[in-house]
């Protein structure tokens, strides 16, 4: 798909709010470009996130012009604070830009270290490739041929790098000979799923139907639904997924109707630090809610909340399919390993 592209001296992506319309590239040269791609989303989904962030400090160490260590050093330690801040929710952004921040530390003047965070920013585009593949790998061994699964917002190629997360164990199980139907829910209010994901795997010739949020609950009493499958945007050490407003509701109904609901997201999505109730969700603006196009739907006047992750806990969840493997319950211990284990 070649929706981004390291060219030497820029980043170039594709534009996800013109789709599926449109197919408009943009060339980011500067942290500020990537700050804005990220927080108008120009790119959205965590693993392309965390990438698209890692350029972002790369670029400006690229461009940043300093007399000494110590003024580019405190150059790129405010643009870590800044890039950081760009969407709050998803973990891949400040994992991803610390990752380039401390590599370029390592090295001992700022030639090394302008060389060495261009570096660590294609390493960790190149890995997020690897671990989508692998998390595909992993996760069509729970898929069985036949299977029609829903999936929430988009968690596919254009949400990572190649091949996807949630959407990763469906191609590969294709790839491998499997006949595999996908849901996608139309995903209110940016239609990630009617917009991208639909126009992603129509691109890869994969059958699928959208349907409105408010159908699921439907399609799941009609046993018309084998599994659910998301990606996810942050995942605590205690099994809380954050993503996409509407998942809990999915992880609710999929219970209910005893489906299988799966998360598929790489290690770089786990975030060590922080429980689950000290995690910021994000909210945006009203008129991603008040307007359709240009077309105002909701009345002056009328108040607007606009949350745009919600939290699915633990016990809703019956597997996370990552990188290193498929974790089960209890989810706390077992996340806790594959970080410890560093591997």
């Amino acid at each position: 798909m070649n929706h981004i592209e390291w060219t030497g001296k820029e980043l170039r992506i594709l534009d996800q709010r013109a789709l599926p319309g449109q197919i408009k590239f943009v060339n980011l040269r500067s942290i500020e470009d990537c700050y804005q791609a990220i927080s108008s989303m120009q790119i959205r989904g965590a693993p392309l996130i965390g990438v698209v962030g890692a350029f972002g400090l790369a670029l400006l160490a690229y461009n940043a012009k300093a007399k000494s260590k110590e003024e580019f050093l405190k150059k790129i330690m405010e643009g870590v604070e800044y890039i950081s801040n760009a969407r709050p929710t998803a973990y891949n952004l400040k994992h991803c830009v610390q990752l380039v921040f401390k590599a370029l530390q390592s090295k001992e003047n700022v030639d090394l270290m302008r060389s060495e965070a261009i570096k660590k920013a294609i390493e960790i585009m190149n890995k997020e490739e690897e671990f989508s593949r692998k998390i595909g790998e992993n996760g069509e061994t729970l898929l069985e041929d036949g299977d029609t699964i829903l999936t929430h917002c988009n968690a596919g190629e254009l949400a990572t790098i190649k091949y996807g997360t949630a959407l990763a164990p469906i191609r590969i199980a294709i790839e491998r000979g499997k006949c595999i139907y996908v849901v996608a829910t139309e995903t209110r209010p940016a239609q990630q799923g009617a917009r991208l994901t639909a126009w992603e795997l129509k691109q890869y010739g994969v059958p699928t139907t959208v349907v409105t949020d408010t159908a699921v609950g439907y399609l799941m009493r009609r046993r018309l639904i084998d599994k659910v499958i998301v990606g996810a945007d942050r995942i605590t050490l205690d099994g809380y997924v954050f993503n996409k407003i509407g998942t809990y509701q999915v992880a609710v109904l999929a219970k209910e109707h005893n489906i299988k609901f799966y998360v598929a997201a790489p290690t770089s999505t786990f975030d060590p630090h922080l429980t689950h109730d000290a995690v910021v969700i994000e909210e945006r603006k009203a008129e991603e809610i008040t307007m359709i196009g240009r077309k105002r739907i909701v009345p002056k006047g009328v108040r607007v909340y606009n949350p745009v992750f919600d939290i699915t806990p633990p016990t809703l969840i019956s597997a996370i399919i990552s990188e290193k493997g498929i974790l089960n319950l209890p989810f706390d211990k077992n996340i806790s390993r594959i970080l410890d284990n560093g591997n």
